[in-house]
């Protein structure tokens, strides 16, 4: 068994000059650009469609929450079609061309005065944009969410693909998925001030003209190393071949599995390294199991009929998306204390937010801070924690992926506590201030009291959202790397659902006569601390929850020797 994967999987660096770690920095840019210019547009986006499109407020924010909606989830139709058709590289190719199509669009509308409603200088009131404006606008969003998903679906898979097999087994890939999340990291905050800045003193002409270089950078940063990736096909449709599988496994269901088993009983493909199928979810192996091989398959040794036989590769992988899914659900829950930032921005703004006399931070940007405790800590691990430790303990040492995301899921409780005492602290203040009727009073209270909770925020990022890409990555068949790289954002996407129910679950039960709401909108008369204790214990029970799932999964690819081999 070890000899066939040895001829079949030859190492990248002896038959193929492409790839390594050359390639990496053209990829890790690709995705930086594109986040750089995409999160330097939404934050004023509301400002430039009230007041350059005449929109209603609530009529504008839909529209942001609409792109929004379709930026997070083209990334997972993305996937699907690099794994299954495309390959990762057309993908990404295509989605950074549409990408800068998009922003060039997007910029148009500020550059062209037929593109957007004219409007009045005096009174600064706009004419409702016609069809064709709306047409235009809503065009180049689209082809910006498009290409998002083009550029995000596949990239870090991407990066995988340059590695050989050696690098693979010598943690290379944690450091790899550690540089490319800081950076991404550093890449929107820089998008979410300084091109906010840009815009707000220069005006939407050169404000959005920027987005438009960085995206023609992006493109230009994956197109000049074209010649040195590794370009690996498409596997197939992976989601038609788990349905099958599902489909062949429940009509042979009245098969029994045989105790003792050979080669020849399961059918697999002939480039294929893996002949038999694991013992884990047994019941799934009688996709592939043979059962007349004259009926079962054709003369040149193809199945008869796929939804009746699948492959061993098919069976593993629909067995490899099931077993993570438990541990996906965890991550997604941790999302849903990330998707209080709104809270945050009111108790911000309700708070001493002056650093010197003339300085104040802007109530908004207090998240920044987490995306800058993600980067330093991601840093701080990658250069600092892990060689002092491998020096100290004479070995190569390093966090194994579970322990990263427990880490993570640990340092999130640790937040929401942190954040709901603080506002407790900061509702009685606001209430012996006399500000129980004035929720935008502001009370005698440093915002730095927030800190905590955004330094342990991005804490828990740097460890548990780099440990679940590379869990996913790493867990799943390469055929579907695409789609791991992906289901971190559709945790987010669903967490935010949960976050929404949540909030109008206990909207509903705290509000009755006479009683005021735990989320109200006036903050000082509200319970957000009780809200807060709640989702406390909401992360405190899905840590216990990954740490069960954590052990009945068991060790991870590579993992079952690594104590030894870090040894020799």
């Amino acid at each position: 068994m070890e000899k066939i994967v040895k001829e079949k999987e030859p190492l990248i660096s002896i038959t193929n000059r492409k790839g390594g770690f050359r390639t990496l920095p053209f990829i890790i840019a690709n995705q930086a650009f594109e986040k750089m210019a995409s999160f330097g547009i939404l934050p004023n986006m509301i400002l430039y469609l009230t007041r350059d499109y005449g929109m209603e407020a609530a009529e504008a924010t839909n529209v942001i929450l609409f792109w929004s909606a379709a930026t997070n989830f083209t990334p997972v139709v993305g996937a699907f079609i690099a794994d299954s058709y495309a390959g990762r590289y057309p993908t990404i190719a295509f989605g950074s061309v549409v990408s800068f199509l998009g922003t060039l669009l997007f910029w148009l509308t500020a550059m062209i005065p037929e593109l957007s409603p004219s409007c009045d200088q005096f009174t600064k009131r706009c004419s409702s944009p016609t069809t064709t404006q709306l047409a235009f606008l809503y065009s180049s969003l689209g082809l910006m969410s498009i290409g998002a998903g083009g550029v995000r679906a596949s990239s870090l898979a991407f990066g995988i693909d340059q590695l050989d097999r050696k690098d693979k087994d010598v943690g290379v890939i944690e450091s790899y998925f550690n540089w490319s999340y800081a950076l991404t990291a550093v890449a929107i905050l820089i998008g979410m001030t300084n091109l906010v800045y840009i815009q707000e003193n220069f005006g939407w002409k050169v404000g959005f003209g920027v987005p438009v270089v960085l995206m023609f950078m992006s493109m230009v940063s994956f197109f000049l190393a074209s010649s040195l990736y590794v370009k690996l096909e498409a596997k197939g449709n992976v989601i038609s071949g788990c349905a099958r599988v599902v489909i062949a496994s429940y009509r042979n269901r009245h098969l029994s599995l045989p105790l003792h088993v050979s080669n020849d009983m399961y059918y697999c493909e002939k480039e294929s390294t893996m002949l038999m199928p694991s013992d884990k979810l047994r019941f799934l192996n009688k996709a592939c199991l043979i059962k007349n091989s004259v009926q079962d398959l054709t003369q040149n040794g193809r199945a008869e009929n796929p939804w009746n036989l699948c492959t061993v590769d098919e069976v593993e992988a629909l067995k490899a998306l099931i077993k993570i899914i438990p541990i996906w659900i965890t991550g997604m829950i941790m999302s849903v204390n990330l998707s209080q930032g709104s809270f945050s921005v009111l108790e911000a703004s309700s708070m001493d937010r002056h650093i010197t006399s003339h300085f104040e931070i802007p109530a908004a940007s207090m998240g920044t801070f987490m995306i800058i405790s993600t980067a330093v800590w991601i840093v701080l691990y990658d250069r600092v924690v892990i060689p002092s430790t491998s020096k100290i303990a004479g070995l190569h040492y390093r966090l194994r992926v579970k322990q990263k995301m427990g880490i993570g899921l640990f340092a999130v409780c640790l937040s929401t506590a942190s954040l709901a005492v603080v506002e407790g602290i900061r509702r009685k203040m606001a209430i012996e201030e006399g500000f129980s009727e004035y929720p935008e009073g502001v009370v005698n209270m440093s915002v730095l009291w927030l800190l905590p909770r955004q330094v342990l925020d991005g804490f828990a990022e740097a460890f548990n959202a780099v440990g679940q890409n590379e869990f996913f990555i790493c867990e799943l068949p390469q055929s579907m790397s695409s789609i791991g790289s992906t289901l971190s954002g559709l945790g987010m996407s669903g967490a935010n659902l949960i976050a929404s129910l949540l909030m109008s679950v206990v909207d509903k039960v705290t509000k009755g006569e006479g009683k005021v709401s735990w989320v109200s909108s006036n903050i000082n008369k509200g319970h957000y601390d009780y809200y807060y204790w709640l989702i406390f214990g909401l992360m405190l029970a899905n840590l216990l929850y990954f740490l069960y799932c954590s052990k009945a999964y068991g060790p991870c690819k590579g993992e079952e020797n690594e104590g030894q081999d870090e040894r020799h």
